[in-house]
């Protein structure tokens, strides 16, 4: 059988009311930008669909594709034909002919949007089951559990006919939310933050904080996997990679050892929200999970956030390891970031981290050290690279 459409129904967009058309707007322009190789396709909005002429392409790349497009609730391959019931009734014989085994089962559901059309959905159903039914050997009819659910939808302008619906990945177009600042260290818990926020319409920038000779190239080379991985469900990712030797060295000198945890976030949060005005973001994200570590307590995120007034997501705030874990896996992250490749958060982990941090003990610890000047030239030296599915070993800078 020849597919020459594919129907992608709306979800969550649906709800939107007057502003349905950005959304629609915004999830064809990210289906281009995941697809870009298939140069014949053709697309058309309307205000509950989008259809894509596949114009003789190969279909299964796409659809393999499409499952990881945020805004999609579903979508299934169809067969386009006039709204005529000769037409109707030999292109969904078509579509079963190519997709029956013996013994299997079918029912038609037929949807009349045009109400103008002359049968009425009983009516359909009926005369288009009974033409597949007998042009057909080995096919019966279960109106409750068919092995296939023949779908006609009559529509004004053409009818569209569709055998296997494909779970889409649901959420909001990605960049139909605004942009955000993702701090990825390269754990299993920030990855599936970023995932989490692009579900929810977020355009990300990665911000990752490297500090060599202490952290490796295998290190950095970890999170630019990772970020490759993020990009099959939002396209191309500018990734930052902060040097946060010089800071964090003077952390190690200058503040008590149970209170360097505590500092060193304060300073990276000071850097991102920095990068994050350059880059017009409106957002920081993190991948916290409360109580999970000692940073990540009520106490130390007060201490911690105290440095800036930018809204800070934690997707992961209240799920617990396991959750975190099988929706790494599920994302293609985990092995990834189980490599053995310690970041910047790990090497320099105290033996006792304060739990319970006070905000004017770490504030009088930072007084005597002018870190701004260090992170002004942190900023200075970051290396920007913009990150794609189709790039193996290769990036092209962005400065």
């Amino acid at each position: 059988m020849k597919f020459d459409h594919i129907l992608i129904r709306f979800g969550e967009i649906s709800t939107k009311g007057r502003n349905r058309r950005k959304f629609v707007d915004r999830l064809k322009q990210n289906i281009k930008v995941v697809l870009p190789e298939y140069t014949n396709l053709e697309y058309e909005g309307t205000r509950d669909r989008l259809y894509i002429h596949l114009h003789g392409e190969d279909h299964e790349g796409i659809v393999n594709k499409l499952q990881h497009i945020f805004g999609i609730q579903s979508f299934s391959l169809a067969i386009k034909c006039e709204s005529d019931l000769s037409k109707i009734k030999e292109s969904a014989l078509e579509a079963v002919k190519g997709l029956y085994k013996p013994n299997d089962t079918f029912k038609v559901t037929a949807k009349r949007a045009n109400k103008q059309f002359p049968l009425d959905t009983n009516e359909l159903n009926y005369q288009i089951g009974s033409h597949i039914l007998i042009n057909t050997e080995g096919l019966t009819v279960d109106v409750k559990n068919p092995t296939i659910n023949v779908r006609v939808e009559v529509r004004s302008e053409a009818t569209f006919i569709t055998c296997f619906d494909y779970k889409g990945a649901g959420g909001l177009p990605v960049g139909s939310s605004g942009k955000g600042m993702l701090l990825l260290s390269g754990g299993i818990d920030s990855p599936v933050a970023g995932y989490l926020s692009l579900k929810r319409g977020v355009e990300l920038e990665i911000i990752h904080f490297f500090s060599p000779p202490y952290t490796s190239e295998r290190a950095k080379q970890k999170v630019i996997d990772l970020t490759r991985e993020l990009t099959a469900f939002g396209g191309k990712i500018n990734l930052h990679i902060v040097p946060f030797t010089a800071i964090q060295e003077k952390i190690q000198q200058q503040v008590p050892e149970n209170y360097t945890m505590t500092s060193t976030r304060r300073m990276m949060l000071k850097i991102a929200d920095k990068l994050r005005e350059k880059k017009q973001a409106l957002a920081l994200i993190t991948g916290e999970s409360l109580g999970q570590v000692a940073s990540q307590t009520l106490e130390s995120m007060v201490a911690i956030n105290d440095v800036t007034n930018t809204p800070i997501i934690r997707p992961l705030i209240t799920m617990d390891k396991t959750e975190i874990i099988a929706i790494s896996k599920n994302i293609g992250t985990h092995d990834i970031s189980i490599r053995p490749y310690e970041d910047c958060c790990t090497i320099f982990t105290p033996a006792s981290p304060k739990t319970k941090p006070k905000l004017e003990k770490v504030s009088r610890f930072e007084s005597f050290v002018d870190f701004e000047e260090l992170i002004n030239d942190a900023i200075e030296n970051i290396e920007s690279i913009e990150v794609s599915q189709e790039q193996k070993d290769e990036f092209s800078s962005l400065f």
